[in-house]
């Protein structure tokens, strides 16, 4: 049975939580460090959109980048609010 490219879109996002959540659940490594693996996540997510990705892909993907922001806002709460804050202004 052949998969829906929304389908194929959840499991690419869900790829992305996981890591995030990986990250935030490593114990051997700084909130500083935790904070930039995090942000580089959310970047490496949007590098690999292109101009061919549609609209659904471009929604998930910011649903991902809010995700990311909510757990960056745990360990620096300034930064996570500004980040979401950001990301609703589009």
């Amino acid at each position: 049975m052949k998969k829906s490219s929304f389908d194929l879109i959840e499991q690419i996002n869900d790829m992305y939580r996981e890591q995030a959540i990986n990250i935030k659940n490593r114990q051997n490594i700084n909130k500083k460090t935790k904070i930039d693996k995090l942000l580089e996540l959310n970047a490496n997510q949007y590098c690999n959109m292109g101009i061919d990705s549609t609209k659904q892909e471009w929604y998930q993907a910011d649903l991902t980048s809010r995700f990311i922001f909510r757990i960056i806002k745990e360990y620096d709460y300034e930064l996570g609010k500004s980040l979401l804050r950001d990301s609703l202004q589009g």
